[in-house]
């Protein structure tokens, strides 16, 4: 993970390609495009080198299209919904962006309404926009809203690393008690499991691993488990 600064050219090039907060692409007279740097950060890439990103201390989320997010729904505005995801600006969802949603069936959502939802806009200038649906197949695939649970804050790189599939942390919860989870790249992660000692105990593990906090590694998870009734 070599660091960037802002301004530095990034080898990002793919047929696909993906950019991600803190990377922004440029035009040139001629025809060509080239990829630069807009922060100081850790410059990460998919394992097909597809999607490019840059981690960094950022307190607040940046949206970037394509990237998953947790919701909260704050108001409604005629046939759309006003969601916080943490970012600078409110973002928009369509009552029709969900699988299947129609004039006459759409999802009933309230204030307070958690949601798991994909950026489809994301633009400096504009409100995001976000979608409850896969782009490719237009199915649901896990995204829409989030019933019962519980919602736990972490640092945007928290997040990144749990969305991570070779992470330790989630695996572990998982093989210690069934557990339900989404994680959102905008800081946010929910939790649903049957019994609140095991919401409590996945939780106070986020925040001890979290970088922010006390960055702890899997042995000393497994050991603050023990101490814990789970």
């Amino acid at each position: 993970m070599p660091l960037v600064l802002p301004g530095e050219q990034v080898p990002a090039a793919h047929v696909n390609l993906k950019l991600g907060p803190g990377l922004l692409q440029l035009s040139s007279v001629d025809g060509k495009s080239s990829v630069i740097s807009t922060r100081a950060g850790d410059l990460n890439h998919s394992a097909n080198r597809s999607k490019w990103w840059i981690d960094s201390n950022s307190r607040r989320y940046i949206p970037a299209p394509q990237e998953s997010v947790i919701g909260i729904v704050i108001a409604r505005s005629g046939e759309n919904w006003r969601v916080d995801i943490g970012s600078a600006h409110v973002a928009s969802l369509d009552g029709l962006a969900f699988e299947g949603a129609t004039k006459r069936n759409r999802p009933n959502l309230k204030v307070g309404s958690l949601l798991y939802a994909r950026v489809s806009l994301a633009h400096k200038d504009m409100e995001p926009e976000l979608e409850c649906f896969d782009a490719q197949t237009r199915k649901a695939e896990g995204f829409g809203e989030l019933k019962g649970g519980f919602l736990v804050n972490c640092s945007l790189k928290m997040s990144r690393l749990l969305m991570d599939p070779t992470h330790f942390l989630l695996p572990l919860l998982g093989s210690r008690f069934p557990l339900e989870a989404a994680t959102g790249v905008n800081g946010r992660v929910w939790i649903n499991t049957k019994d609140p000692r095991h919401i409590i105990a996945a939780s106070r593990c986020i925040e001890a691993v979290d970088p922010d906090g006390g960055g702890m590694d899997e042995v000393g998870v497994k050991k603050f488990l023990s101490t814990m009734d789970v």
